[in-house]
């Protein structure tokens, strides 16, 4: 099935890169078509069905895109994604690679080659605008994420992000998240989820309006055995409320409470090679290799946050939020690549997270003319405390045991920014600086390995000073388009095992300088005709300091150069007429080429890990408004390597070989009409996801190949009142 596959993603992409605009004569649709900059984006509710751009406007609310490489992921264009499936949610995305987990415990993306998409360490991912890592600094690690079905959309922005949000070289993600409707004073969702492997998923929400306060409260539960033998359960529950209050006619107040529970286990790897005590993966894709191994992790959140229109030309946005969060983890010792445990004891570790943070956002329009020039400007301010401990359980299945390490770990931050939108009739420049203030430090207070050779206790204070600019420009192009450009900076600050790592044998440079990353794009979007677009970029992405192991040494291990094509096209086959709601069946197709390299340090000539030279996704969606919605979408990835140093020995093989991956998903409601006076539906979804079953893997860790899921399925029904 395998050329079938591969010719049948080919033809997809083909078709949606090669097939024709539709005639100009199209235009006299009543669609604009051209997304003109806008003040202020129409937040949606969760039934509301509105397909947005695939780019960001050149100014939303108090943030300026103009010139960014940008990609929006409405999931109103599809079928609603289940199980947080983020191979079909990033369809339409060139670049985003996601590495598949055996079960959902993690989030791991990465963008272009850069980093290890492990716990998406190399994004800044962020809710409305707000980092929910664990430490954006010293543990950015990505273990919670919310449920698709409370998402409107996901917002990326590439290099430049920088300068939006703060570091981390490839970016940010932003999950635009559901607001109250307040059609009725309350309303009513409920959906419910079965499939393979005993997957089971609900999500529920309650909203309503009552005077000038919308709240929406949501109740989300995903739980399943995945398809590995043992130990690959999983089940989480999360509940968010949000409150909006208007405070008269031009400003608001949000409040947003967050709580999340986890429980995860870790099957663990397999490795290719045969021997006494290894789990070969030709033998069985399903084996388990760490029997207790879990993750457990647990959330609290809540933000406020005042917004104020000042008339048409000036908006102020303020956010204070706190979180806590803990990371508990239980592994059993004496395991190696796709190796079965050889120790009767195991390490438990509990990481926890106190975070306070500000921040404060100011738009301002000025000059005469329908073009006027725009300012924005603000500050954040964060602070995190990080405590972590080890213990040495007894048995393999230990819950708790003897501690042996802990420190205390924080991170203070402060950041100041601001970018100026000049305009010149077609031409637009954005300049902008950030200017990043970090002081992290790590104090052991035990460490009874380092006690026991007769080494002192470490601590450790860490000063930057980051400052990052850039420079953005778009240039109209004919009726529908535009050229747009930019370079910007990006750092990637120590994390705090890159300060004091726990081996004792382990030291650290005495010169550790952060990551540096310079972000080049150049390229062509446009929006030509209704239901079409395209998206045509060249990019460069110049990284270095990057940070890595030379013999027990963690230092600075050199410069990596990656650099390539980007090409995203979607193309109305059919559509009944010119609005953006009609029936419709569209064509998409993405290429990503890229070409990585090492260029200095020990590493050199070698491949960064997870850069794939090609990278296919493509599509077709089939959209009738409020009635159906089918989708058939194709991934393909070259090969790569799951490591920097390119790894390929007998008992250790780190490739990652090319695989391709369909899904079929369908939405479709069964029933609408009115109940007590309101509108109300009943829909049924469905899917297969990896239609023909194909067998591949997409993540390789240092305990071995974590295999992705075979076909599966899932259907379910939900209930609108």
């Amino acid at each position: 099935m395998k050329p079938l596959r591969h010719r049948l993603l080919a033809l997809l992409t083909g078709l949606a890169l090669s097939l024709p605009a539709p005639a100009q004569a199209a235009l006299t649709t009543t669609e604009p078509v051209l997304q003109l900059p806008t003040f202020r984006i129409v937040a949606e509710t969760i039934r509301d069905d509105i397909v947005q751009a695939p780019y960001m406007s050149a100014i939303q609310g108090v943030q300026i895109f103009t010139g960014k490489k940008s990609i929006v992921v409405d999931f109103d264009a599809m079928p609603q994604i289940q199980t947080d499936n983020y191979r079909q949610a990033f369809s339409k995305t060139p670049g985003l690679l996601t590495s598949e987990l055996s079960n959902s415990s993690l989030l791991s993306l990465s963008y272009r080659g850069i980093g290890d998409p492990h716990e998406s360490q190399n994004l800044l991912v962020l809710k409305d605008g707000i980092p929910f890592v664990l430490d954006p600094f010293g543990y950015p690690t990505v273990y919670f994420a919310p449920p698709f079905e409370s998402v409107d959309r996901l917002e990326f922005v590439a290099g430049g992000g920088s300068l939006l949000y703060g570091p981390q070289p490839s970016g940010a993600l932003n999950y635009v998240t559901h607001i109250p409707s307040r059609t009725h004073a309350a309303s009513l969702t409920t959906q419910h989820i079965v499939g393979s492997d005993s997957l089971y998923s609900t999500f529920s929400t309650l909203e309503g309006g009552v005077g000038r306060t919308g709240y929406l409260a949501q109740f989300d539960h995903r739980s399943g055995d995945s398809f590995r033998d043992r130990n690959s359960d999983f089940a989480l529950n999360g509940g968010a409320v949000k409150l909006v209050v208007d405070a008269g006619a031009d400003a608001r107040v949000i409040l947003d409470l967050d709580a999340y529970k986890a429980d995860s286990g870790e099957p663990g790897g397999l490795t290719l090679a045969r021997g006494a005590g290894l789990l070969t993966y030709a033998d069985s894709r399903t084996q388990t290799q760490n029997l207790h191994d879990r993750v457990r992790v647990e959330r609290l959140a809540a933000l406020v946050r005042y917004e104020r229109d000042y008339g048409s030309v000036a908006r102020l946005s303020a956010s204070v939020w706190v979180s806590a969060f803990s990371r508990y983890s239980k592994r059993q010792n004496g395991s190696g690549f796709g190796r079965i445990p050889t120790a009767s004891n195991n390490t438990i570790n509990l990481h926890e997270y106190s975070t306070v943070a500000a921040d404060v956002r100011y738009r301002r329009d000025y000059g005469a003319g329908a073009q006027p020039n725009t300012f924005t400007a603000g500050f954040t301010a964060m602070s995190v405390v990080s405590p972590i401990s080890n213990r040495r359980g007894a048995t393999a299945d230990a819950d708790d045991g003897i501690r042996t390490y802990q420190a205390e770990r924080q991170s203070r931050y402060l950041a100041l920014f601001g970018e100026h939108l000049f305009r010149r009739g077609k031409l637009a420049i954005t300049p902008g600086l950030r200017l990043e203030l970090l002081r992290q430090s790590v104090d052991e207070q035990q460490n009874d390995a380092r006690t026991a050779a007769g080494r002192a206790l470490l601590s450790t204070a860490d000063n930057t000073f980051e400052p990052l600019g850039g420079i953005g420009a778009t240039y109209e192009f004919g009726p529908a388009g535009e050229f747009y450009g930019n370079v910007s900076t990006a750092y990637k600050p120590a994390a705090y095992g890159d300060l004091i790592p726990t081996g004792v044998g382990d030291t650290v440079s005495d010169r550790l300088e952060p990551g540096r990353a310079v972000n080049y794009e150049f390229g062509w979007r446009a929006r030509p005709a209704p239901g079409a677009w395209v998206d045509v970029s060249v990019f460069a992405i110049d990284y270095d300091n990057r940070f890595g192991r030379v013999g027990t040494n963690l230092q600075n291990v050199g410069r990596s150069l990656n650099r390539g094509l980007s090409a995203a096209v979607e193309i109305a086959l059919w559509r009944a007429n010119g609005s953006a709601r009609s029936r419709s069946l569209s064509w998409h197709g993405n290429a990503q080429f890229l070409d990585a390299e090492f260029i200095s340090g020990p590493l050199d000539g070698r491949t960064p890990q997870y850069a794939p030279r090609l990278t296919l996704r493509s599509g077709l969606v089939l959209r009738l408004p409020d009635r159906l919605k089918i989708a058939l979408l194709g991934t393909y990835l070259g090969e790569h390597f799951a490591d920097d140093a390119n790894t390929r020995t007998a008992t250790a093989d780190w490739l990652i070989p090319a695989y391709t991956v369909f899904d079929l998903t369908a939405e479709a409601y069964v029933w609408r009409g009115q109940l007590a006076g309101r509108d109300s539906a009943v829909a049924v979804l469905g899917g297969i996801n990896n239609l023909f079953d194909e067998h591949y893997w997409s993540r390789v860790r240092s305990n071995g190949i974590d295999p992705a899921n075979g076909r599966n399925y899932y259907a379910g029904l939900r209930l609108e009142f």
